[in-house]
């Protein structure tokens, strides 16, 4: 019987030394005020390279959450992960443009690199990337303000919105167009899936179309190219069965991985200023609402839907395992797959691989630097997310009380 209650099988790849360690780190993101010290200290200190602040980060909380500085370093990572059944999606946490189009041309080989090593790995069957890693923001944003002006399916609202643009942004977008196709091109010869990453809500309409189009061109057979579907966003349900219905008519797999999201005080922030409806959920119980049921739809529609939880919500994740036992489905049917970020939720992710179904972490990987952002985000997310934190801290408290009385 599957029980996220389980400590012992979440934490059986941890040693005493490393549970103290994620007790420590929990036990600082759960004070606010420690939290908030944390947060205003570490980005100048490590843009003014203070000597002793990077080896702390790796030492502490780069090690948490994070699998290594380079791919070679990941690997003793995702081979521990696989002795325990439980797989690996990799990120590559560096976004490109600092360097303008080159810098997105050198994203892209690196992407391109990530999942030839992928493909050389047994248990690393998904590579993630951001569209803001290859295209420039400022395009992005322009686009999807001209998508969004428009009537029509999203597809149409996009290509209107490409030909109004400039010959140079055309030309520009065609670039991002080419990148991404070159993408998809080395992960459908490796056969390994590539999860585009949600945006802000002012970027992501371009980020949808152009994904949309990938699935078509290479999601005939296989479920290769996955969008991905933040759920706190109040329009995403009706999306998801939008999606739907292009794959249903241009005959391609739809594939998804759904999220509650990562933006939602950003957004909130942007809409009261700029005068805008909110695209965000009313309340916690609405997200959950539309996560749960784009979850029993997508359910559904198994031989055309390949679906991602990537989620940290017990209920979400023993809701889907409960809906393929009702449906007699297998727990490692090939178009469902469950996620939880390194680092976070052990309880889930090793009970669901020890019940035999697909699941993995997603494990970020870049120098310490460059990562900064992500792990910034991490402990922001663990304090603003309610019990986030506290769930935890009892978990690790209760596999160390559990160890103890052996």
């Amino acid at each position: 019987m599957l029980s996220f209650d389980n400590t012992e099988l979440a934490y059986a790849y941890k040693s005493n030394a490393e549970l103290k360690k994620a007790k420590f780190l929990f036990s600082v993101m759960h004070s606010p005020l420690l939290l908030k010290i944390g947060l205003a200290l570490t980005p100048p200190a490590i843009k003014w390279n203070c000597p002793f602040v990077k080896p702390l980060l790796r030492k502490t909380i780069f090690s948490q959450f994070v699998g290594g500085e380079t791919l070679q370093q990941t690997a003793a990572v995702a081979e521990k992960l696989g002795n325990y059944n439980v797989k690996v999606i990799l990120d590559y946490g560096v976004e490109g443009g600092n360097n303008g189009e080159a810098g997105f041309d050198e994203a892209t080989e690196v992407f391109k690199d990530v999942i030839n090593y992928a493909a050389s790995q047994k248990n690393v069957p998904f590579m993630s990337i951001k569209v803001t890693g290859i295209a420039r923001g400022a395009l992005l944003e322009k686009l999807d303000a001209s998508i969004k002006s428009r009537q029509g399916s999203l597809i149409n609202r996009y290509n209107n919105a490409i030909d109004a643009l400039p010959q140079n942004e055309k030309d520009e977008w065609q670039n991002v167009v080419n990148r991404l196709a070159k993408i998809c091109d080395v992960a459908t010869e490796k056969k390994v899936g590539v999860l585009v990453d949600a945006e802000e809500t002012w970027l992501q309409d371009p980020v949808d179309a152009l994904t949309l189009l990938m699935m078509d061109k290479y999601n005939k057979t296989l479920p290769l190219i996955y969008n991905t579907i933040q759920l706190y966003r109040h329009d995403r349900l009706a999306f998801l069965k939008e999606c739907h219905q292009a794959a249903l008519e241009r005959n391609f797999i739809l594939a998804i991985k759904i999220v509650r999201g990562a933006y939602m005080e950003k957004e909130r922030e942007r809409a009261a200023e700029k005068g805008y409806p909110s695209p965000i959920q009313p309340d916690k119980q609405a997200c959950d609402n539309d996560f749960n049921a784009s979850i029993k739809y997508s359910l559904d529609h198994l031989d055309t839907i390949s679906l991602i939880v990537a989620s940290h919500n017990e209920y979400s994740n023993m809701l889907t395992t409960q809906l393929l036992d009702e449906k007699k489905l297998p727990h490692n049917h090939p178009h469902v797959h469950f996620s939880q970020l390194y680092g976070m939720s052990d309880n889930i992710t090793f009970n669901l691989a020890h019940s035999n179904f697909t699941v993995s972490k997603y494990l970020p990987f870049g120098p310490v630097k460059d990562v900064i952002p992500y792990l910034m985000r991490r402990a922001q997310e663990n304090s603003s997310v309610s019990g986030q934190t506290g769930r935890e801290l009892s978990i690790i408290h209760k596999e160390m009380a559990r160890r103890k009385g052996k």
